[in-house]
Parts: C-alpha cells; structure tokens; sequence
C-alpha cells in the first residue's frame, strides 16, 4: 500500500466520517489517525525512519510501536503543544467578554471614528477582539451594537455586517493563539511569533479588500435591518452589562500583554546576532534570558490570562450589583469550550503524525522541489477543498498542515510561515449551508439564506484569494521573512 492511497483513505474518513456519519470532527480524526496507523505497513515505517535519519535503536524502537501506541503517542505530543495555549486564549476572551473590556474596545473606536464611520470600528473590533475570542463569540458581541448603529444612521446595515465579518473572520484563521494558525505554526515549526506578525500583515491586506468589497456590495444590493429577529437571547453579551466599563488601558492589556512578550522574545535574539555584526550594544545574558522565558508563548499566555482575571475581579468589585457569573464560573465555562478545541487539535496532530510516518513527506518532498512555486496555491488549494467539504476553518487548517509539513526542509525555497499563512488563507473558501458560522451569521443578522450567499460566501471567499496573492509576493520578495529561517 502506497503513501499516496494511505492519505486518500485518511481523507476519506474525515470527510466521510463528518459528512455522511455526521460525527464530531475528534471522533472523525482520531478515527482516522487509527485507520492509517494500522493499515501502514512496516516497509513505510522503515523507510520513514530512514527518512528521518533515526539511529538503528530509535529506529529500532519505533518499528516496533504498535499502531494505538503511536496515535496515543502523537495525540499526547499534540496536547503537550497547543493544550495551555488554547485554555489560556479562552479563558482570555470569556475574561473580554465578562468584564466589559471587549465592549469598551469596540465603544472607545466607535468615539474615535465618530458614528458615520462605525463600519471601520467594527472591522478592527472585528480583527483585533478575534485573536483571543472564537470568531462566533465576536460575531455575538458587535451585531446587537450594529443594530443599535443601524437605528441611529438608518443605513448601512450590510456594510456594518460584513465588516464585522471581514475582521472577525481572517484573524480567525491567520493570527494565533486562535487554534487553526496555532496549530498550522506548530506543524511547520514556525514561532508563535512570527506566525502572529505574518498573520497580522497578510490579514490586513484581506481586510482591507474585505472592506471595498463590502462598501461596493453595500452600495449595489443593499440588505435592510429587519426587526423581527429570533436570535435566540445568544447576544445579550454586550448589552446587559449595566455595570461601569472597564478603562480602555485595561481593557486592552490581556490582548497587548502577551503580544508584547511574545513580540520581544522573537524579535530579541535575531537584534543580538545582527548587534553582534554591527558592534552595537547588545542585552547582557539576563535580560535576553529573562525575555526568553517570559516570551515563551505557554508563559505569555498564562501571565496574559492571569492580567484577564485581575481585570474582571477588579469589575466584579466595582459593579457588586451587576448580576455577572463569580469568577469560578466564568473560568469553567471558558474551559468547557475551550476543551473541545484542544480535543479536535490533537486528534488533528495525531493523524497529521501518522500521515507522516508513512513516508509521504518523501514523495511530496520529491514533488515540491520539482515544482516549489506550485506549493502555495497546492496548499490552499488542500485546505479549501476541506473546508467546503465539511465547513469548519479550524478542521480544515488542521487536516491540511500535517501535509503541507511534509513540503518543509532545507530545500524550502522560501520560510514556512508562508505555508502557514497559505493554509490560513485557504480555509475561507467557500462558506455554505454545511458551516455553523454561515448559520450564525444568517440567524444573528436576520438575512435569508440567499441574502448570505450572495454576500457573505463570495467576500470571505475573495478574501482568501486576496490573501493568497499577497502570501505569494511576499514568498518572491521576501523569501526569508523578516528574522530568516
């Protein structure tokens, strides 16, 4: 049995296993990752070690691994790597959202861009509160202020929708700790840091497209507000805070906190060795040990989630008669969902490991370097397939990664990051009726299905295009990034 048809039968029971099974996407993958360890037969697994260049004991030792060994293996590697980031980046959000800090952003640009402008306040509302928050969350909070928004301007009802959408929707999938660019980072061996910097780049130019492709729709097929709209209670998050709202300092701090860190532990080392050549000053070994340890994305994380509770504690204590969950429950509803993300992400790493270890990096690799320009739109390409196959960005990105691994190396004509930011881009086409945020969408702004297609599938679709564009110039013109590989 080929690699080739071992990682179609994989793909196979993904998408059969959501699709027609109608299976949660864990149950689907870790299935997966059990069906091709046990079909991969020993002479892959040889060969994969021969690939890896293991010494004959470790080589030795991995033959031998039964098949649920090595998923068991795998799906741990895979938890230990993005587990304490994924709690830590909910229990932030829930924080956000619970304090009032994410309703304060969103007012403090409202303010600054003035009422005639809302729709811009909402795209970078949209982007910046997605990083830490799950893209539905997002889309929650800001619709019942475009309402308000809408009452007040008597117009512009689908722009402030789709801007909101346009922002929430490529952070989501570009800028980590969210878990799909997480874990695309993590399988490409890209730092968390450089993956939130290209992410942040890129995604401002699909932003931006976002942006005109919303104000030409807006301008020629306008949808109107409708009253009558059954949203089910879900966004009473950002209007029954009655409470103070916390000062935007504040309320800007678990996002800016980890960023920083994070910023100083990738960017630090590479100003030492270029300080070194230039014979300027460098950090003395404390201080670049220091930030080595607080850039640690797992400590930045934690310190940042620590900053978040402090923030809703000190609202708590201000607002004693905001009726407002205690802190111990606010922190396990944050864990509750972000437990399943951690679930679906290291089944993803499972399956991506056991992928691997029947040699198809080989044969892919061997591919790549005949074709290394074809590799990016090749991997958008993967990941929009899935995605419009079974409807989740995260399960998309997922699947894709592990493969697109496989293209990494010394041969790479240019950094892994923009394989990363590729699979990101890739996991917006095409959104439909198989995707809960479609639905979300639909339901919270009261369009019909028809309004949503027409609207909304086109421009995150374009979106990703427009991103793959720029992840493809940036590729020629800046092969090795800004830090090198």
């Amino acid at each position: 049995m080929t690699p080739l048809i071992l990682l179609l039968i994989g793909m196979a029971v993904v998408l059969g296993g959501i699709l027609v099974g109608k299976l949660h996407p864990f149950v689907a993958l870790i299935g997966a990752a059990f069906v091709v360890a046990f079909l991969t037969p020993v002479e892959l697994r040889e060969e994969f070690a021969q690939f890896r260049e293991m010494s004959e004991t470790a080589s030795d030792a991995f033959i031998a691994k039964t098949a649920p060994k090595r998923v068991v293996e795998a799906f741990g590697s895979g938890c230990g790597k993005v587990g304490i980031i994924i709690a830590m980046a909910a229990i932030i959000g829930k924080c956000l959202l619970e304090s009032g800090s994410a309703q304060r952003i969103v007012q403090s640009l409202l303010s600054i861009v003035g009422m005639a402008r809302a729709h811009i306040a909402f795209l970078i509302s949209g982007f910046v509160l997605a990083i830490p928050v799950f893209f539905d969350t997002v889309f929650f909070l800001l619709v019942p202020l475009a309402r308000a928004a809408t009452r007040r301007t008597r117009e512009n009802y689908l722009l402030y929708i789709m801007c909101i959408v346009a922002g929430g929707t490529m952070a989501h999938s570009l800028v980590p700790p969210t878990p799909g660019p997480l874990f695309a980072a993590e399988a490409l061996k890209v730092s968390f840091g450089t993956m939130a910097l290209g992410g942040i780049i890129v995604g401002g130019f699909t932003v931006a497209f976002g942006y005109f492709f919303a104000r030409w729709m807006n301008r020629c097929s306008p949808i109107p507000m409708r009253e009558d709209i059954d949203d089910g209670g879900s966004s009473g998050a950002s209007e029954e805070f009655t409470g103070n709202l916390p000062p935007l300092w504040l309320a800007l701090l678990p996002i800016a906190f980890p960023v920083a860190l994070l910023a100083l532990g990738t960017i630090l080392p590479f100003y030492s060795a270029w300080a070194v050549e230039k014979g300027w000053p460098v950090p003395v070994q404390p201080i670049q040990q220091t930030v080595a340890v607080l850039g640690d994305k797992n400590l930045a994380l934690t310190l940042a989630a620590g900053v978040a509770m402090l923030a809703l504690a000190w609202q708590h204590r201000r607002n004693p008669a905001d009726n407002r969950a205690p802190l111990k429950d606010t922190l396990q509803m944050a864990l509750m969902s972000g437990a399943v993300i951690v679930l679906i992400t290291a089944a993803g790493a499972a399956f991506g490991d056991v992928l691997q270890q029947t040699g198809i990096a080989s044969s892919l690799q061997e591919w790549g370097r005949k074709s290394s320009t074809a590799l990016l739109p090749l991997v958008f390409l993967l990941t929009a397939l899935v995605r419009t196959a079974q409807g989740s960005a995260t399960v998309a990105m997922v699947t894709a990664a592990p493969i697109a691994a496989s293209f990494t190396g010394p041969d790479l004509a240019f950094h892994p990051v923009y394989l990363a930011l590729a699979i990101g881009c890739g996991s917006k086409p095409i959104p439909w009726m198989n995707d809960s945020g479609f639905w979300i969408i639909t339901r919270m702004s009261g369009f019909k299905e028809s309004e949503t297609l027409r609207a909304i599938t086109p421009m995150m679709s374009l979106m990703g295009l427009c991103g793959l564009v720029v992840v493809m110039i940036g590729a020629s013109l800046l092969p090795d990034f800004f830090f090198g590989r």
